[in-house]
């Protein structure tokens, strides 16, 4: 039995990825977008109607990520003036630095002056998570599963999931946060002990992405507490995850 199992572990060979900060995605991935700076206000209001989550303003042209479900309809309606990226590495500690202006080319960071120093302080070498799904459509979920897999295994970080709040630094909201999970959304808060965490996991999450106004949402809770770390996409990449929960903890 013991010589089947290492039969199996040397065809398989090794599954992990090696070096999850420099990984590079195949460049069908729909990561940042990036907006010519040649756009005109014709263009900008073409796609400003044609978007459905209203992720896209116009004066000057800009993609919000919090907002955007990455359908790329705005870049099959203007090729070369919108471009969507393979660079998953867009999670972020403020809301504006996920809306990307026409003309701007750059990664987006996290904001150091925005992270509290007891994030760093208390969970660089190890982060427990407690996930909800606020009303979600099991898509984020998946990737957050995926994330702990043998190929991602942010485990060796010290990051992982469990099962109580309580046992928790911190929680990963995904979904829209409907009404009828807002009560227990902040039960779980309330048993998470402090200092503590809030992730935001998904478009739904981050703005209420195609249900946003919905009458059948509560995100009040959203608006009470501070927000640690926004994580866009419709769902994220694992890779988008891992890499911005290592930035926020201060992990190189």
């Amino acid at each position: 039995m013991l010589f089947a199992e290492f039969r199996i572990y040397s065809r398989h060979g090794r599954q992990s990825v090696p070096d999850l900060r420099s990984v590079e995605l195949t460049p069908l991935f729909r990561g940042r977008p990036v907006i010519s700076g040649e756009i005109t206000p014709e263009e900008t209001a073409k796609v400003v109607k044609l978007c459905p989550t209203g992720a896209i303003s116009a004066s000057p042209c800009s993609i919000d990520l919090g907002k955007c479900v990455f359908c790329k309809e705005c870049q099959f309606i203007l090729p070369g003036k919108i471009t969507f990226t393979n660079d998953y590495k867009i999670a972020a500690n403020s809301r504006e630095a996920l809306i990307i202006q026409a003309g701007q080319d750059k990664p987006v960071v996290l904001n150091p002056e925005k992270t509290r120093k007891e994030i760093r302080s208390f969970f660089k070498h190890a982060l427990k998570l407690r996930q909800v799904s606020a009303g979600g459509d099991n898509s984020c979920e998946m990737e957050l599963n995926a994330a702990g897999n043998v190929n991602f295994d942010m485990g060796r970080y010290g990051i992982e999931f469990v099962a109580s709040p309580r046992h928790a630094d911190g929680i990963v909201i995904t979904g829209p946060v409907s009404e009828n999970i807002a009560e227990a959304l902040q039960i779980c808060y309330d048993a998470v002990p402090d200092p503590k965490i809030v992730i935001l996991m998904g478009t739904d999450a981050i703005s209420g992405g195609i249900f946003a106004g919905s009458p059948a949402l509560d995100r009040s809770f959203l608006e009470k507490y501070p927000i640690d770390l926004y994580v866009p996409g419709n769902p994220p990449h694992p890779l988008t995850f891992i890499n911005g929960v290592l930035d926020l903890v201060g992990r190189m």
